[in-house]
């Protein structure tokens, strides 16, 4: 009888963590905007698609909003979290709102101190 054995799947299931974090960008003039901001940061890949923008980061970035502002051409104060919500479709990762910016965490141990996320054990 001949034993037979199968190769590991490429696609098992892995829980450690990946360090990333990211979103997906409407493919249009305000997303083409932010992604051209965001690729200019060193830890941060942009992809074009044909429909969509991916948008990954390594640990975490920050789009701040002065910085679309200005290389949209716009008034400041004109991109605001709800401008961003209205272009981005997914997320992966922790993601803050601020007035001024949207920061993106890897990890929510980073982002601790703005979701209240308690670091203590529960005993």
């Amino acid at each position: 009888m001949t034993a037979f054995r199968t190769t590991e799947s490429p696609y098992k299931s892995d829980n450690t963590a990946s360090n990333m974090c990211g979103f997906t960008l409407m493919n249009n003039q305000v997303g083409a905007v932010i992604a051209t901001v965001l690729g200019r940061l060193d830890n941060v890949t942009v992809t074009h698609l044909p429909s969509m923008i991916r948008v990954d980061g390594r640990g975490r970035f920050d789009t701040v909003y002065a910085d679309i502002d200005e290389e949209a051409g716009e008034e400041e104060g004109w991109f605001d979290a709800a401008e961003f919500e209205e272009n981005m479709s997914t997320h992966y990762g922790r993601m803050v709102h601020l007035d001024d910016r949207t920061i993106m965490f890897a990890n929510p141990e980073d982002a601790a101190e703005y979701i209240d996320f308690d670091l203590q054990p529960v005993t």
